[in-house]
């Protein structure tokens, strides 16, 4: 980094800040993320303005014969980078067994170090980081749209008579599912019996359609309540 900064120099550090932030931010915010184009906007023009700010006291660090302090600029980056912790860590959010917004985190961690890379004046790094970041995001969706993913889902049935909760086992091996949690209970007053049961299986991200199994048991007349959340 030079000692002397130019307001040309900081002008456009910041632009690429700016565009940075914005490119990444606009794939966040059309998919209605907590972290749209604002959000990441701010957090990649602070960091980058850190670094604006490193550069322009680099003159003022070291240690001279008369002084006995020792300014280090670097740490100024290094506590934006540990605040980002903070950030990220409450953009996650836990939902049962599902864990959401691990991507929201990582883009706000990454668009700081993006800033952290315009603000050093390192442009070409950016650009760099900015298109492999673009990649992933926009890139790799398309990759992810056709890899098979493992699917959760409760499913809760009560039947008249105990022929269900005999076939449903072969059912769920039929449609390619797999049985991870089975309880059954049993009411020999109304012969009615209740199957509770965790299924998972493999399919598509894409595919938001109810699995044909549930489907095949929604049309059985002796299914009297079904209950099905994935």
């Amino acid at each position: 980094m030079p000692f002397t900064l130019t307001w040309s120099d900081i002008a456009l550090r910041l632009a690429c800040t700016l565009v940075a932030g914005i490119l990444v931010g606009a794939d966040r915010g059309e998919r209605g993320k907590a972290a749209g184009i604002r959000t990441n906007v701010l957090v990649c023009l602070a960091a980058s303005l850190s670094m604006i700010l490193a550069n322009g006291l680099l003159g003022t660090s070291g240690k001279s014969s008369s002084s006995f302090a020792q300014l280090d600029m670097m740490r100024l980056p290094l506590g934006i980078l540990s605040g980002m912790g903070f950030i990220g860590a409450g953009a996650i959010l836990r939902k049962g067994e599902m864990v959401l917004g691990v991507t929201t985190a990582a883009t706000l961690w990454m668009v700081t170090m993006l800033g952290l890379c315009f603000g050093a004046g390192k442009i070409l790094l950016g650009a760099v980081g900015l298109v492999l970041t673009l990649f992933t995001l926009w890139g790799l969706k398309v990759v992810e749209r056709h890899v098979l993913q493992e699917h959760r889902g409760t499913l809760f049935v009560v039947a008249t008579g105990e022929e269900l909760s005999r076939e449903l086992r072969g059912l769920v091996q039929q449609s390619g599912m797999r049985v991870h949690s089975w309880s059954v209970d049993v009411s020999r007053g109304d012969a009615k019996v209740t199957v509770e049961c965790e299924l998972r299986w493999r399919a598509r991200k894409r595919e938001h359609e109810d699995p044909a199994l549930i489907d095949s048991l929604r049309q059985r007349h002796d299914v009297e309540r079904l209950r099905w959340q994935a």
